[in-house]
């Protein structure tokens, strides 16, 4: 038995040399990654015991640990639950979020493979440049343009007197707010997002596209059967950590183009966070609806996670 003992021990011990070996060899990637893992628990794990005061009647001058608890503790969610606009502001999260994912995800790529596509070097490198500008431009100066061009006098109105059509302020009401929405989502994400994309597609074999030339592919059948196929992992976990987003609309985008005029059409759960956190100072009602909706984007992402894992176990992220 002791013999038996011994050897079992064996490779353990080896492992652990052998994990601690290749640790000190990879020391000095191993220091680079120390501060952005300092940073991240402190920045994103240590304040995570705020989400106490979604349970707690919260006082600032107690804090978090000094407040007393809610009875019931879900006085909050159920608070929010008995709103009577909480379904409304709940569809119009989802309906945001879904169009935007239906809209910018499939752009994205799209993008990417067009502009794989394209033979000349510095075209290309200008196209690529110039699609990644509207990502660092502030929402602020988004909105701005989106009131300016969709004024009566406006940059949209003006193609419409071109087309025969009547003039509208666009900035008056729900009509066209979607319209303006998606539209500036996808020209202000298409470019940045295209970039991992790229980077997959820049790990093709260039082989594979002299093959299909002399089996005289046409342009379709190679991004069918050599694009496709290399992008898709990639695409898979975009899209299964894009899913917990859905719920997470771009508020400040929302809240800028929100006016007296459609304030109750456009209200979702980040404005009403906002609304009631920010402004009316309810801290522990804001944060149990935000956790509620954190709740439901982890959700999302394990289940979509886990019918990857059934289709395909290679592309799931865990």
């Amino acid at each position: 038995m002791a013999k038996r003992s011994n050897t079992t021990s064996i490779p353990y011990a080896a492992k652990k040399k052998t994990f601690w070996q290749l640790l000190w060899k990879q020391k000095a990637l191993c220091i680079m990654a120390l501060a952005p893992l300092i940073m991240l628990i402190i920045f994103k794990y240590v304040p995570m015991y705020g989400i106490l005061i979604a349970f707690k009647n919260y006082k600032a001058s107690k804090g978090v640990w000094g407040s007393n608890w809610l009875e019931p503790v879900l006085k909050n969610f159920i608070k929010f639950f008995k709103n009577v606009n909480s379904g409304q502001i709940i569809w119009n999260t989802l309906k945001i979020g879904v169009l935007n994912l239906l809209f910018t995800f499939p752009a994205a790529i799209i993008f990417a493979i067009l502009l794989n596509e394209l033979r000349g070097k510095v075209f290309k490198s200008a196209v690529q440049t110039i699609s990644y500008i509207p990502h660092f431009l502030s929402v602020v100066v988004i909105c701005s343009m989106l009131n300016g061009f969709g004024s009566t006098t406006g940059l949209f109105n003006d193609v419409r007197d071109f087309l025969g059509m009547a003039r509208v302020d666009m900035n008056n009401g729900s009509q066209y707010f979607l319209p303006l929405y998606l539209g500036s989502q996808v020209w202000q994400t298409v470019g940045w997002s295209s970039i991992m994309y790229l980077s997959a597609l820049s790990n093709v074999d260039v082989t594979l596209y002299d093959v299909a030339n002399i089996d005289g592919a046409n342009r379709w059948q190679k991004i069918k059967n050599i694009i496709w196929p290399t992008i898709k992992p990639t695409t898979t976990i975009l899209l299964i950590m894009n899913l917990g987003n859905v719920l997470n609309s771009d508020y400040t985008k929302i809240l800028l183009m929100q006016n007296d005029t459609n304030r109750s059409q456009l209200e979702v759960i980040g404005t009403f966070v906002y609304q009631k956190g920010i402004v009316e100072g309810k801290f522990s009602y804001a944060t149990a609806v935000n956790l509620f909706i954190s709740g439901i984007g982890f959700a999302l992402v394990f289940g979509a996670n886990m019918i990857t894992r059934k289709i395909n176990p290679e592309n799931s992220l865990w």
